[in-house]
């Protein structure tokens, strides 16, 4: 088959990753002479699916709505933020979500504690599982909104199914009964299944009184925190310090 042919086919199928190998073998056949065919072969289909794995993983950042660029080579390991480098290890290698834990991240406001979640999430997209990031105050305005509008079923089901929920910003406002409940739905519905990423100003063992109702809270508690991974971050604040250092450059 002529070459050029070829290209297009390729290009018609889409099969860009094996169209750009192809290319960088084209010019220097006697770097590929010793090559078996199967061999040779199988170098381009390895291009193809890294370049379809590099897409998929694009798509799957784009929909976890990430607000900031976190990534798990970007996390700060110093000592005043204590943030154990074992543990963050243990949690970057993903074993977490095979198993359907949570892991529940505490700290004083600008901490790095949403820097850390969104790595964590951003790690579990190049790993192929699909994350959603959403604060706790859009999740009620948006549960108050499809409920008015008959389709808090479907919300329901689409946060069920996430790989990774990561729920930003937990008890920051004060929870209605009806948020209770929809907050209970949504754990009851993702316990032992999939995993839940929490973060919180709010101290852990002051949740259950911020949620309110005992048999409730006890019940969210339950599935959020048995057998969770946890994080309590310290440390001055982050945005304070940036504006520290950016005020000393200036002056």
């Amino acid at each position: 088959m002529l070459i050029n042919p070829l290209k297009d086919k390729l290009q018609t199928l889409k099969l860009t990753g094996f169209l750009e190998a192809l290319a960088e073998q084209e010019p220097t056949p006697a770097l590929w002479v010793d090559l078996s065919f199967e061999d040779r072969l199988g170098l381009l289909v390895d291009r193809e699916m890294a370049v379809q794995e590099n897409r998929r993983t694009k798509r799957r950042l784009m929909a976890a709505k990430l607000r900031q660029n976190a990534t798990p080579e970007d996390l700060d390991f110093r000592s005043s933020r204590n943030l154990p480098k074992p543990l963050l290890q243990t949690l970057l290698s993903g074993q977490w979500i095979v198993n359907h834990q949570n892991v529940l991240i505490t700290g004083p406001t600008g901490v790095g504690k949403s820097y850390v979640a969104e790595a964590l999430g951003h790690k579990a997209c190049r790993l192929g599982y699909n994350v959603l990031l959403v604060r706790f105050p859009r999740l009620f305005q948006s549960l108050e909104i499809a409920r008015s509008t008959g389709k808090l079923l479907t919300l329901l089901k689409m946060l069920a199914r996430q790989d990774v929920l990561i729920l930003e910003d937990f008890a920051l406002t004060a929870i209605t009964s009806e948020h209770r409940q929809d907050l209970f739905e949504i754990l009851e519905d993702r316990h032992n299944i999939h995993s839940t990423i929490i973060t919180s100003q709010i101290p852990r063992p002051d949740w259950h009184e911020r949620i309110g109702d005992p048999t409730l809270a006890d019940a969210i508690l339950d599935r959020l925190v048995h057998g969770a991974y946890t994080l309590d971050l310290k440390g001055e604040s982050m945005r304070k310090t940036r504006v520290q250092s950016t005020s000393q450059v200036d002056s």
